[in-house]
């Protein structure tokens, strides 16, 4: 049991672009949302989408490679842990934030259509 402690595993689209912060430390860090989606039937038989958005972080070879892989509306699985921080905001207020430290990702299908191969780069691949 000791393995499965505090272990997330999901499977959605990406909201937008992974953003990548490069540390003074030389690790890099990569931030991203990512929206999960289920329909059912209510009590009154009426159908309910219902979308959360997980706030999702990764760090070193991870972050690098979810950066050159993925793109706004990514299909990806992930798996990681479930983290919680509090840090003060501008305003002076405490801020609290949930996260999912991204352990292993896996790209679902193909590349979304927002982000389609250069037509000279089709042209360039030799046959």
């Amino acid at each position: 049991m000791k393995t499965i402690i505090n272990r997330v595993q999901l499977i959605g689209n990406l909201g937008q672009d992974v953003q990548i912060t490069n540390l003074q430390s030389g690790k890099q860090l990569a931030k991203v949302s990512l929206a999960t989606h289920e329909a059912y039937f209510n009590q009154n038989g009426d159908k309910v989408d219902d979308t959360q958005w997980h706030n999702l972080i990764a760090w070193g070879k991870i972050a690098e490679n979810m950066g050159k892989l993925l793109r706004k509306g990514s299909k990806v699985a992930v798996q990681g842990k479930l983290t919680h921080r509090k840090y003060e905001g501008s305003d002076g207020k405490a801020r609290y934030v949930t996260e999912i430290v991204v352990g292993d990702f896996m790209l679902i299908g193909t590349k979304p259509l927002d982000s389609p191969v250069k037509e000279e780069q089709v042209e360039d691949i030799p046959f």
